[in-house]
């Protein structure tokens, strides 16, 4: 009997190895994705910026628009494989809300219905009733995946169950699951009846880029893109299967006290206004720094341009004619657009600062790099979202002085 126990205490242990070795990888992965979506978002501002300045050149008769509105239309697609990757790599925008996680089940049921198809019957078990805290778009992007998922594996039919409930893990699941704090969560679980997959898939089914499927007829990401949604949602995911015998994804999201927000109708989106103020702006990378220079110039706004933001430093110092604006990106060449803005801030406290990047103002305030509530635009931007934040930024500090 000792032996048996000393046994399955290695199993355990060798169980628990594995598992962090596991967590590592995905999380070294997850780094690796969140540079590459950095890196192409820069590039795809620069690409949607100057595409749009032929746009607005050309006659509404000239044919090339045609082949500008290509130009835009893959990168926006482009765009949308790097919100996945960010999304993998915990680096996504979220508007969290407090919800019930079977209120969004609910709401998804008969798009999900016509997104199976007839030849596979859905059932939804709805048992919560404790609320989570969380973005509801990103937890449908989350049930559409799972859901496609399964669509995939029962190609002649099957069911698809999705179930919510309220549950408790103990200590004891917590130490078994490290990834996992003991406590009140909502659990949810999708299970389908498809083919299954064996124990290597398994292992690498959150990875991005990894699919099964036959070349062109997947980007991978599905899943990656389920797996970060949960990790920034402060829960966990697990993946059950054998071949022959289904495939059951579970989700644990930590239970929240706090109370539902009565939503505000939102107000009408007024056309972009320019300004005369003068826009000191810090920007590494050529394209959108010459992009962002021609899209302010045309506002109206008078515009200083730095690629280093110690010559940026030098030109405050040296001048006491007042900026109204320092647009700065958040990772720069020798220090960051933080440490420069208070640089800056030291010789024109008056100014105001908006921060821009390729990763999300979620991911970048995690990673201590900019203080909550700091006014920021996620890269890519269309010339008229960085002249609304720009306008909204300055007339704040109107209203505030």
């Amino acid at each position: 009997m000792r032996g048996a126990g000393i046994m399955s205490d290695v199993t355990e242990r060798r169980s628990l190895e594995e598992q962090l070795r596991q967590s590592q990888k995905m999380e070294a992965i997850g780094q690796l994705a969140g540079g590459v979506a950095h890196d192409f978002n820069n590039l795809l501002t620069a690409i949607l910026g100057f595409a749009g300045f032929i746009a607005e050149s050309l006659p509404e008769t000239d044919p090339r628009l045609g082949d500008v509105e290509e130009i835009r239309h893959a990168a926006e697609r482009a765009a949308t494989l790097t919100r996945q990757l960010l999304a993998f790599s915990r680096k996504q925008i979220f508007a969290v809300r407090v919800l019930r996680l079977g209120d969004v089940v609910g709401e998804l049921t008969p798009m999900l219905r016509r997104l199976i198809g007839e030849s596979i019957d859905l059932a939804t078990v709805v048992g919560d009733r404790s609320f989570v805290k969380a973005d509801p778009g990103q937890l449908q992007q989350v049930i559409v995946n799972l859901a496609v998922n399964a669509h995939d594996a029962m190609r002649d039919g099957g069911r698809l169950t999705i179930e919510t409930s309220d549950v408790v893990l103990d200590e004891l699941f917590a130490q078994r699951h490290p990834s996992v704090r003991p406590g009140p969560h909502v659990k949810l679980t999708v299970a389908d009846t498809g083919h299954g997959m064996d124990a290597a898939t398994q292992k690498r089914i959150f990875e991005p880029f990894f699919t099964t499927k036959p070349q062109g007829q997947g980007t991978g990401l599905g899943l990656a893109t389920v797996y970060g949604i949960v990790k920034q949602s402060g829960g966990s995911i697990w993946v059950e299967s054998e071949p022959g015998r289904g495939t059951t994804f579970t989700v644990f999201l930590p239970k929240t006290d706090e109370r539902v927000e009565t939503d505000q109708p939102a107000a009408p989106e007024a056309r972009t206004r320019g300004g005369a103020e003068t826009v000191m702006l810090i920007e590494d990378e050529m394209l959108v720094r010459e992009y962002v220079y021609k899209v302010l110039s045309r506002h109206g706004y008078s515009v200083h341009a730095f690629a280093d933001p110690g010559r940026a430093i030098a030109y405050a110092a040296a001048h006491s004619a007042p900026i109204d604006l320092v647009l700065t990106d958040v990772v720069l060449p020798n220090m960051s657009g933080k440490a420069a803005v208070a640089k800056i801030l030291e010789h024109h406290p008056e100014s105001r600062t908006l921060f821009m990047s390729g990763y999300a103002d979620h991911a970048i305030v995690q990673q201590g790099m900019l203080d909550a509530g700091t006014a920021f635009l996620q890269k890519p931007f269309t010339p008229s979202a960085l002249g609304k934040k720009i306008r909204d930024v300055l007339d704040a500090a109107v209203s505030v002085s």
